[in-house]
C-alpha cells in the first residue's frame, strides 16, 4: 500500500492527490490539493513532519525525508515545500524549505537547513550543501551550487504553467486508474 501509517500517524493527503500505487508515503506528511507523487518515490515523515503544498508534482525516484530533534539538530529539520513545486527524477529533500514555484532539476540534492526562497530553478545535478540559502528570482547549478544569473520573466512565468500540465497528467492517470 503507497501510504503507510507511523507511530500512530497517518499522511493527510487531500483527495485531490495522485499518488502513484509505486510511491510510498509514510507518517507524518501533508499533500496539498492537486499535488501528484510519481512511481518509486518515497516521502518518509517518521522522525519529523513533511509538508507539501498545492499543485506540486513530486517526480519518480525522488526520496523527502527528514532530520530527528537531537542534541546535534535541536528541533531537526523538517521538509516544508510550497505550491507549484516541481521536483524532477530522482531529487533528494532532506530536511529543507523550498518556498513557492520552484522548479528542483533532475538528480539534485537539497540538504538540511536549506532554504529556497520562492521563484528558483536549481539545475539538474546539483548540491545545494546544508543551510545555504537560494535567493529569489535566480538559476542556480553545480556541485555545490553558485548562483549564475537571474531568471526571466518567460522562465518565472513557466513555473504555474509547469504545474498546471501536472495537474492535468495527474486527472489523466487517476482517470486511467478508475478504468482499471
Amino acid at each position: 500500500m503507497p501510504i503507510r501509517n507511523f507511530a500512530k500517524q497517518r499522511p493527510a493527503i487531500h483527495n485531490s492527490v495522485f499518488v502513484d500505487p509505486l510511491a510510498l508515503v509514510i507518517g507524518k506528511v501533508s499533500i496539498g490539493k492537486d499535488s501528484s507523487v510519481w512511481p518509486f518515490t518515497v516521502i518518509r515523515g517518521d522522525v519529523n513532519t513533511i509538508s507539501i503544498g498545492e499543485r506540486c508534482s513530486v517526480q519518480d525516484g525522488t526520496v523527502i525525508h527528514v532530520t530527528h530533534d537531537g542534541a546535534n539538530t535541536p528541533g531537526g529539520f523538517p521538509t516544508r515545500i510550497g505550491n507549484e513545486v516541481t521536483i524532477g527524477h530522482k531529487v533528494m529533500l532532506h530536511g529543507c524549505t523550498i518556498h513557492d514555484r520552484v522548479l528542483i532539476g533532475m538528480g539534485a540534492i537539497v540538504m538540511d537547513g536549506v532554504i529556497i526562497e520562492s521563484e528558483v530553478v536549481v539545475g539538474g545535478g546539483s548540491l545545494v550543501p546544508p543551510g545555504k540559502t537560494l535567493e529569489s528570482g535566480h538559476l542556480y547549478v553545480g556541485s555545490p551550487v553558485k548562483k549564475v544569473r537571474k531568471l526571466t520573466e518567460q522562465e518565472i512565468a513557466y513555473f504555474p504553467y509547469t504545474a498546471g500540465i501536472y495537474v492535468d497528467l495527474k486527472e489523466a492517470h487517476k482517470q486511467s486508474q478508475s478504468e482499471d
